[in-house]
């Protein structure tokens, strides 16, 4: 089905209400893409009569609302939001892992960090006030996601987090690659929506490599540790690739910086001399882990390795990868702008960027309207769209408007 044709549905469906966007400082960039596409869509696509009392306010130059959260001397905060939210069909929009912005308090200049962020949220949900008809989070990065088990005497945040949002009465949540997607246990009667991104990894790969052979003689997704085992197999699947694991050997004798130490990478999977490999996780944290397991790729004897993730958080800096890119232990790094992105990553020659703004609007556009998005969830039939075309050696045409496409 065209994307044309998908966005006629919404037509023959009524909104749950006037679409209302607050996009926290933390997401500026992403919010405000969003915005452009969701006037774009509405424009273009939605041929709503004018009259209609319930497409009131459908089209608009502009759903961002005018929303602010401001901090005191003392470091207490405050949100306000600026017009009504009486009956509107809201979507927040955060990034809890910008550590760019900053505030003061008595007298020293602070970094957010994620406890900040998530507090500013509730204090935004706090001034809507119940007067919203639906409230949608959406959180990109789980906040506190890879807290998400207990071993022992330990804090569960990710549960408690979604639980108190819950008790907030949001409608939904709505996040991407979830570290542990089963955390939505905590609230079984809450709306939860755990997004990937194959498809936009694919069709960067396609646009900055157009020779790369799709098939199982050529290509292997390989999963760095048993965790990302499923996104590995899911991906692999519907490119028809082979799979590989690396299994991390860890020191449990030893805690360091609140983790098991890795002592070594042990290899599950076939002959990779020649074929090119993708490496997919949900982060990049420090990069210690996947550099060492692009290093190791490449003893093998493996052609191109490409390092995508959904999250390029680089907390130890950039220069490490900086040297192996240097020494050849990887070709490609490639993650998604749903968390802040520095303007040095961004010039970086080895780091390409899969722009999640138009998917993740679409998103929102199906989610107003109460439309199916089933989808959007598993991707496999864009995959094999976009594999068809590929294929037929059109990968070099996968510029401008093929790469703009909708990702439904």
């Amino acid at each position: 089905m065209s994307e044309l044709e998908l966005h006629q549905q919404l037509e023959r469906r009524i909104p749950a209400g006037p679409l209302g966007l607050i996009v926290m400082p933390s997401a500026r960039e992403l919010g405000d893409k969003v915005n452009e596409y969701l006037v774009s869509f509405r424009r273009e696509y939605h041929n709503i009569v004018e009259k209609d009392p319930a497409f009131e306010g459908y089209q608009k130059d502009d759903y961002r609302m005018d929303a602010e959260c401001v901090r005191f001397g003392t470091g207490e905060g405050k949100a306000t939001i600026r017009e009504s939210c009486r009956g509107k069909d809201i979507y927040i929009i955060t990034d809890v892992m910008n550590h760019s912005l900053t505030y003061r308090m008595n007298g020293f200049t602070n970094h957010y960090s994620p406890d900040d962020h998530f507090q500013d949220l509730k204090r935004i949900i706090a001034a809507i006030n119940g007067k919203a008809e639906r409230i949608n989070v959406i959180m990109p990065f789980l906040y506190e996601g890879r807290q998400h088990k207990r071993s022992g005497r330990e804090s569960l945040d990710a549960s408690m987090m979604l639980k108190e949002l819950e008790d907030l009465g949001i409608s939904n949540f709505i996040t991407f690659d979830a570290h542990d997607p089963r955390i939505q246990n905590v609230a079984p009667l809450s709306g939860f929506d755990n997004f990937i991104s194959p498809y936009q990894f694919l069709r960067v790969i396609m646009h900055c490599y157009p020779d790369i052979v799709l098939d199982k003689d050529h290509f292997v997704v390989i999963s760095p540790d048993e965790g990302a085992l499923d996104r590995a197999v899911y991906f692999a699947s519907v490119i028809n690739a082979d799979t590989g694991m690396f299994y991390k050997r860890r020191d449990y004798a030893h805690v360091v910086n609140g983790k098991n130490p890795i002592v070594a990478h042990e290899f599950l999977g076939s002959d990779l001399e020649g074929k090119d490999v993708i490496i997919m996780d949900d982060m990049i944290s420090s990069g210690g882990s996947i550099l060492d397991t692009a290093k190791q790729l490449k003893a093998m004897h493996a052609n191109h390795v490409f390092l995508c993730t959904t999250f390029g958080l680089f907390t130890d800096g950039l220069e490490r990868f900086d040297k192996a890119y240097a020494d050849g232990v990887f070709d490609c790094c490639i993650t998604t702008n749903l968390t802040w992105q520095p303007a040095e990553l961004l010039s970086r020659p080895w780091f390409q960027v899969a722009d999640m703004s138009k998917y993740l609007a679409t998103i929102i556009d199906f989610f107003n309207h109460n439309a199916s998005i089933a989808s959007a969830t598993t991707p496999t039939n864009k995959i094999h769209e976009l594999l068809a075309k590929y294929n037929r050696h059109e990968a070099s045409e996968l510029e401008s408007r093929e790469l703009e496409e909708t990702e439904f």
